[in-house]
């Protein structure tokens, strides 16, 4: 199992090693860059795929194309909220979530892609446009998540940058073995 599947069963014993991998991804590029080009490079992806090509997971037990497009807006939603709350409030608890029982549940598997990109990028834009505002300061205001501690903005831009470097290179797996 890749460092990079990060189950909710055991996420707490593991999220060291999850963090440190995520942001081994970024490194000492621009989080802001990386996040800004994401939703693009997802859009060049999917071009010219067929629903066929877009619904063959990468194998078995693993995720297809149009099922990382909707947890990449899933993800975008969870990361908005967790923003607005350690922006507004002052030291939030942050929940994690299951995001192989989220894929199931909530049917990715029968998403659209073209909606599932149309709301990434809704929510990726209304994101950055909240970073954008924000003051230095606000950078260094931090949440608690329940499995990972405290999680500065700054550090979870780091740590989104990184997620949506780790979910370019399984596209590319996936797209690679159509």
């Amino acid at each position: 199992m890749s460092i990079f599947t990060n189950p909710a069963s055991g996420a707490a014993g593991a999220a060291n090693a999850y963090v440190s991998a995520i942001l081994e991804l970024v490194g000492d590029r621009d989080p802001l860059e990386i996040l800004g080009s994401t939703v693009e490079w997802c859009r060049v992806v999917v071009e010219g795929l067929n629903d066929r090509q877009l619904r063959t997971p990468e194998s078995r037990g693993k995720w297809s194309v149009v099922e990382v497009m909707q947890h990449l807006a899933d993800s975008e939603l969870v990361w908005g909220y967790r923003l607005r709350k350690v922006l507004a409030e002052d030291r939030p608890r942050l929940t994690g979530f299951d995001q192989d029982l989220w894929a199931r549940r909530l049917g990715y598997a029968v998403a659209d892609a073209t909606s599932a990109l149309e709301m990434f990028s809704a929510l990726r834009r209304a994101n950055l446009a909240l970073l954008s505002k924000a003051a230095p300061e606000d950078l260094d205001r931090a949440g608690v998540h329940e499995e990972r501690g405290e999680e500065s903005v700054r550090h979870m831009m780091r740590l989104y940058a990184g997620h949506d470097l780790a979910h370019r290179r399984q596209l590319d797996r996936i797209v690679a073995g159509l």
